[in-house]
């Protein structure tokens, strides 16, 4: 994805264990997704995303998209430029699902 869109896109994983997928600390965390997984973008620091404790980010795009809140690890927003909610995608889709890249070239062209 990083290839594809370069320095239009900036993509950051946000560790939780509000699904009991993460329970480590950032050393922990950080290994498993580079060793395992190959993750090659930035992750931010392990946060909550559901309930009250949730990370503002979080609070603020359920209100913006109540029906597309995370319901498992891997759930994906997209954010404009302009800081706008532009999509939401479930953990199911995956992250070269057209309409995943469809959402971004439309992000992209609107510059």
């Amino acid at each position: 994805m990083q290839t594809r869109f370069g320095d239009k896109l900036a993509i950051v994983g946000v560790p939780s264990n509000d699904f009991n997928q993460e329970p480590g600390n950032a050393s922990e965390i950080l290994a498993a997704a580079h060793g395992q997984y190959g993750v090659s973008f930035s992750l931010a620091e392990k946060t909550a995303i559901l309930g009250a404790e949730a990370h503002p980010f979080y609070r603020w795009a359920a209100l913006e998209r109540p029906l597309d809140v995370p319901r498992w690890n891997f759930h994906k927003y997209l954010v404009g430029r302009d800081g706008r909610l532009a999509a939401a995608f479930a953990t199911r889709v995956e992250p070269m699902d057209a309409r995943v890249i469809e959402a971004i070239v439309r992000e992209i062209k609107e510059d």
